[in-house]
This record gives structure tokens, C-alpha cells and sequence, in this order.
């Protein structure tokens, strides 16, 4: 008998460019996650007919339609739920979540965040990196806590700023590390191998801790 997965629901709000990379690395039959929900917050969202086109369940809760943000995050909170969720992972889900949301999530709901954070926190941080002329940028999973693009990292991945870059090509770059980074976080988090403790995430596997740190190859 295989061991039990992880049940995994994933937020987006666009492509889902990193929800990709999460159901794909969930196909392996040794990942001890399996993703059984991509929800949205917008109808349109394009990242929720590749769900469909993998067999995934999807459900929208369009944050348009309710008066407030609990009402919105109290019907959200009611679909993971219903669907088993056990962990939740944010990939370009671009609503600020309420501290009573974060609460229920409190060390099961990851983030990935486009900076070495707790640098450059929010939005435009390419932008950011390169007018401040920092010589390395990349790209942090961490868990979210009630602070914006706060809470205890779990892995990050470094990126040399090139002289040339305009922040498109510098995005282009960090992308790439999101996608490895992510599901590696995610295994390391749905497979025992990384707890809180305090404000620290710490990595049981000294095999696996090297591989917080990923830098591209040449």
C-alpha cells in the first residue's frame, strides 16, 4: 500500500505558471503531495483550464461578488474544506489575505515571492532590485503569515543581476527558479523533512538542505 499524499489546493489568480510546475512534479509517484484543487479568485483565470486538462478539480470564489473580504475568504475557507484540502499553496494569487485566513492556514499555506526576501516585499521587485543595483536577485517559498510576504522560508534561489537586464529578462530569469524551488519546498514541507520552529523553518534531511540554495547552472 502506497503512503498517504498530502492533500494540496492551489490559488491562483492568472496562468498559474507555478501551479504548473507543482502539478507536474506531483505526477512522480514518490512526491508526497498530490494536488486535488486549483481555486481562483477570476473566472477568466487562464491557469484553470490547464487544471481541468489535468483532471484536477477547480472551483471559483470571485472576490467581486461579496461585500467584504471575510464573506470572500469564509466561502474560499468553506470550497478547501469541502474539497479535503490539508495544505495550501499560493502561486500568483493576488488578493491580500486577512489574518483570520492566515490563522487557519497557520505553517500549511506557502507562498512563493519573486525577491530574496525579506528583501523587497510586495509588488515591482524586479524593478526595484535593479534600481537599487543589487548584484543578486531570486526568489523565496515561504510560509505566509499575517505580514505581507512574511513568514518562515522554507527554500530560495539566487540569480546573478546581469549588466544588461531590463526587468523582463531579469522576471524571465527568477521565473525559472520558482519553478524549481516550489515543488522542491512543497516535498520538503507535505514530506516531514521541514518544520517551524520559532520564526526558522528547519530542513530534518542534512541531504536536502543544500538544495535550499539553487543556483543556476552555467
Amino acid at each position: 500500500m502506497s503512503a498517504k499524499r498530502l492533500r494540496v489546493a492551489i490559488l491562483i489568480s492568472g496562468r498559474g505558471s507555478n501551479m504548473r510546475a507543482l502539478v507536474e512534479a506531483a505526477r512522480a509517484e514518490d512526491f508526497p503531495a498530490e494536488i486535488i484543487l486549483v481555486l481562483s479568485n477570476v473566472p477568466a483565470a487562464e491557469g484553470l483550464a490547464f487544471a481541468k486538462d489535468q483532471g484536477i478539480a477547480t472551483a471559483v470564489v470571485d472576490h467581486r461578488t461579496f461585500a467584504d473580504r471575510e464573506r470572500f475568504e469564509r466561502d474560499m475557507q468553506a470550497t478547501l474544506q469541502k474539497h479535503g484540502a490539508e495544505l495550501v499553496c499560493l502561486a500568483g494569487f493576488m488578493r491580500l489575505l486577512t489574518p483570520w485566513f492566515v490563522e487557519q492556514w497557520r505553517d500549511r499555506m506557502l507562498n512563493i515571492h519573486p525577491a530574496l526576501l525579506p528583501s523587497y516585499r510586495g509588488l515591482h521587485t524586479h524593478e526595484r532590485a535593479l534600481a537599487e543595483g543589487v548584484k543578486i536577485h531570486g526568489a523565496t517559498v515561504h510560509f505566509v503569515a499575517p505580514a505581507m510576504d512574511a513568514g518562515p522560508i522554507v527554500a530560495q534561489a539566487a540569480a546573478p543581476v546581469l549588466d544588461g537586464d531590463t526587468p523582463e529578462t531579469l522576471a524571465a530569469r527568477v521565473l525559472k527558479l520558482e519553478h524549481q524551488i516550489y515543488p522542491l519546498a512543497l516535498k520538503l514541507v507535505a514530506g516531514g523533512l521541514a518544520r517551524v520552529e520559532g520564526a526558522r523553518v528547519r530542513i530534518a534531511s542534512e541531504q536536502a538542505a543544500p538544495a535550499g540554495l539553487v543556483w543556476p547552472q552555467a
